[in-house]
Formats: C-alpha cells, sequence, structure tokens
C-alpha cells in the first residue's frame, strides 16, 4: 500500500516505535465480522443454526468474526437474522450500558451498523431515533432497520442543526458517529486513501465540531454522547473532544467498560490539552486489534437527571377498513399503536413520546391505504411475521426458499390469503396465497441469485 508522504509523517509522530508493525499491518486482508440480530433469535438459537463463524468478537456478546464466503447471499441475512459489520466499528455501541427503556438518537446513521446494534440493547418500551442527512443513504439505513424487522423505530434525513432544534433535551443516550477522513479505512477502502489531505482532515474536524454541539443540544441532563470516528488524526480525535469539554461544563469524560477498555488502547494527552484525562478515549489500531482504525470517546452530561416525559400528539382519525385488514391477517397487535401519515398506515407503539410529524420512516409501514384496500409493505411482514395468522416454515437449504429469494412463485398447502414466508423460523417475506399458489411478494431490489 502506497501511502501519503505527510500521513507517513504524522503516524511516525504518533505511533512512534510501533509504526512499522502498523504499516505492516496495512498490507494483511481486512477482518471480517457480522452480528446476531437478537431482535429475531436468540442467541442460543442461533448457535444451533450458525454457519459463519462460531468465534466471539470479545467485547460484544452477540459478535463474531465471519468465516462464511457471501454471507450477504444467504437466506439467513435476507430475513435479518445477521447484520455483516466491521469488528472495530461495533466498539462504541458497547462502551456504556444501556437501558432497556431508553430514548436512543444516532445523528449520522447511514448505512445503520450502529443504530441496528443499538437498538438489539433497548426493550419495547425503548425508542431509536436514526438520522442520515443524505436521502439516498437514508434509504439504505431505513432498508437495514427494515430487514432486521425492527419496530419503534424513527428515521429522519435532517441536518443536525435541525435535530437540535426538534429535539432539545430529548435523549438518554446520542451516538455521533462523524463523518471523518476514514484513516482508519485504508485497507478496506482504496476511495479513503486516495482523498487524504491533511486539509480535508482539518475540514472534517471542523464539522465534527458542529455536529457535536449540535449533539449535545439533544442529550437530557444525566445522558451521554458517544463520540466516534475511524480515524487517527487527533484534530479530529482527541483535540475535537477537548475543545468541546473547554466549551461544555456540564459535559465530563467517562471511562468506558471494562470490556471496550481491555481490547482498545488509551487516548492521547496531545501537548497544549486542556484536559489531562483524555488517556479515557480508546483507540483501534489495526496492528492491535482484529479490525480497523477506530476511536471513541463517552462524554457525560453531569447535570441532575431528568425523568422521560411522555407527550400526546394529535392522531389521525383510522379508518375502519384499516383495522379489518389488521384483523384478518393478524394474531394480535395494539390497536392504539396504528398511525395514517397521508396514506400510509403504520403501527408506532411509542408514538405519544415524540413529534414525529418530519420524520422519514416512522414504526413499521403496515401498507399504503387506496380506496380502502392495503397492499402489505415488505416492513410489515418483517417486523409482524410472528403475529400473521398464516406462515409459511421453510428450511435455509429448501428449493422454496431459493425461489422465493429469485421472485419467484411456489406451491403451498397454506391457505389462501396474505402469509409469511419464514426460513428456519425466522421472517424473510410475504405471499398472497391463492388456490395453492404463493405469489411472491419479495421486493424486486432485494432478489438475489443466490
Amino acid at each position: 500500500m502506497i501511502l501519503n508522504e505527510e500521513f507517513t509523517a504524522r503516524m511516525k509522530t504518533l505511533l512512534a516505535d510501533e509504526y512499522e508493525e502498523f504499516l505492516e499491518s496495512l498490507n494483511k486482508e481486512p477482518v471480517k465480522a457480522f452480528r446476531v440480530n437478537t431482535d429475531k433469535i436468540s442467541l442460543e438459537d442461533f448457535k444451533k443454526i450458525n454457519i459463519f463463524g462460531n468465534e466471539n468478537i470479545p467485547y460484544v456478546e452477540n459478535g463474531f468474526y465471519l468465516t462464511y464466503d457471501k454471507a450477504g447471499n444467504h437466506p439467513y441475512h435476507h430475513a435479518g437474522i445477521i447484520y455483516i459489520q466491521e469488528p472495530s466499528a461495533m466498539a462504541p455501541a458497547e462502551c456504556i450500558e444501556i437501558e432497556p427503556d431508553w430514548k436512543i438518537l444516532d445523528v449520522c446513521a447511514a448505512p445503520g451498523g450502529k443504530s441496528t446494534q443499538l437498538k438489539n440493547k433497548l426493550g419495547q418500551n425503548g425508542l431509536l431515533v436514526s438520522n442520515e442527512i443524505i436521502s439516498s443513504r437514508c434509504r439504505i439505513l431505513t432498508g437495514n432497520i427494515e430487514r432486521l424487522g425492527f419496530k419503534n423505530c424513527v428515521t429522519f434525513c435532517k441536518d443536525t442543526i435541525k435535530l437540535a432544534e426538534m429535539f432539545p433535551n430529548t435523549f438518554d443516550m446520542v451516538m455521533v458517529d462523524a463523518p471523518c477522513s476514514g484513516e482508519g479505512m485504508f485497507r478496506k477502502e482504496a476511495i479513503a486513501l486516495s482523498e487524504w489531505s491533511t486539509e480535508n482532515v482539518l475540514n472534517c474536524a471542523k464539522r465534527q465540531k458542529e455536529i457535536l454541539n449540535n449533539a449535545a443540544e439533544t442529550v437530557k441532563k444525566g445522558g451521554y454522547i458517544v463520540y466516534s470516528t475511524c480515524t487517527y488524526s487527533l484534530e479530529e480525535n482527541e483535540m475535537t473532544v477537548d475543545d468541546f469539554l473547554t466549551e461544555h461544563a456540564d459535559f465530563e469524560l467517562v471511562k468506558v467498560k471494562d470490556k471496550v477498555e481491555k481490547c482498545s488502547s488509551d487516548g492521547i494527552n496531545f501537548e497544549g490539552c486542556k484536559h489531562n484525562n483524555l488517556n479515557l478515549c480508546r483507540r483501534f489500531y489495526p496492528h492491535k486489534n482484529r479490525g480497523e482504525g477506530q476511536f471513541v470517546a463517552v462524554l457525560h452530561n453531569v447535570n441532575t437527571v431528568t425523568e422521560n416525559y411522555t407527550k400526546n400528539y394529535v392522531k389521525s382519525k383510522i379508518p375502519q377498513a384499516v383495522y379489518d385488514f389488521l384483523d384478518d391477517v393478524l394474531i394480535s397487535y395494539n390497536k392504539d399503536a396504528v398511525t395514517l401519515r397521508g396514506d400510509t398506515i403504520s403501527l408506532f407503539d411509542l408514538n405519544n413520546q415524540l413529534d414525529t410529524s418530519k420524520a422519514f420512516c416512522v414504526g413499521v409501514t403496515v401498507g399504503q391505504f387506496n380506496k380502502n384496500f392495503i397492499k402489505p409493505h415488505h416492513q410489515f411482514f418483517m417486523a409482524y411475521g410472528d403475529k400473521f395468522k398464516n406462515k409459511i416454515s421453510l428450511s435455509a437449504q429448501s428449493p422454496e426458499i431459493i425461489k422465493y429469494l429469485h421472485g419467484e412463485e411456489f406451491n403451498t398447502s397454506t391457505q389462501s390469503g396474505w402469509a409469511t414466508v419464514l426460513v428456519d423460523g425466522c421472517t424473510v417475506g410475504g405471499v398472497k396465497v391463492s388456490n395453492g399458489v404463493a405469489k411472491n411478494h419479495y421486493p424486486k431490489g432485494l432478489r438475489t441469485l443466490y
């Protein structure tokens, strides 16, 4: 790997005697990993069907190193049982103990790795809000939340300054995985190497400071910000944290959980820093860890903890035909969770906790309501598949699941009507059964040649 001379000089200063070992690590293959979606399957049950890799990532209970080739094409991936993610990138979500009823905001969330990891830590009363300013990436983010079958999630496509205006003093935790110069991804993403410059590092640091300041406005008193990057530069990491602490006396830098601390290196108390505890920040290096470069810092709001609150928002009147449809296809559901935005029907159990009028996606999209007819959305199947009256259970090796993922019809003995398709017990999508034929409703953009 040919590195920029200026970057090389900076890293030699940063790593000193470790530089040659670091340089050698950049010529090795990137490490791959995955997480088990514990909202869809327990770790105990997953281990019975696991073919992807058995070695646990030491700081992620449901994370494993990936050894299976083309895992993204496997039916288990389509069913949202696993999420493929770089191992070091899993560390930020593991840094603090998360309570199941928290409200969490991920401000730079696409493609959704950290958001989906955080959601697995929340219970049925916990709320995840994921934001991505670029609309195309926000669709990818929403698609990953959809694939994993999550309920009680909201996505926004906003600048962080808008989030600060919309949600002051709201969230128990805010994840800021800030856009950065990507130094830690050089061996994985060639574009990060080709675009590197000192000027870009400084521009990124300026943007990170703005995002962090906006994020601080959304944190509840007593809440947390987890700040992370996938870069090594002091300007984007410890210097940004040092400046933030100087400007925000109501925040302090705190220790991460022991399991993350043990697997990472100390942050750097650089010359001229105003806070001498920056060693509490954590750094991941490819020559020391099985993964790419990562930086993380936990910032705690030291003000008196405020209680969670709810606020009632006006609900649109729901046509009776919507309830009739849901009664027809589901075993049970929360009728108070039904919402209508325009012609979009959704199920969102926590619709009294947040103003979602400007959201990109709210809860689980049931489908579009048009002249008393609802065609189910893929997300409805993925999130409520276990609640459907009609189910078609298939194995990962069955010819029917291959046909289904191709977008083809297949024969079934299931009674006519809407039904979910399950692969080894987990929902992978839906069909409309008519006269013994399952007519495919798997989205065209997700179909595979597996």
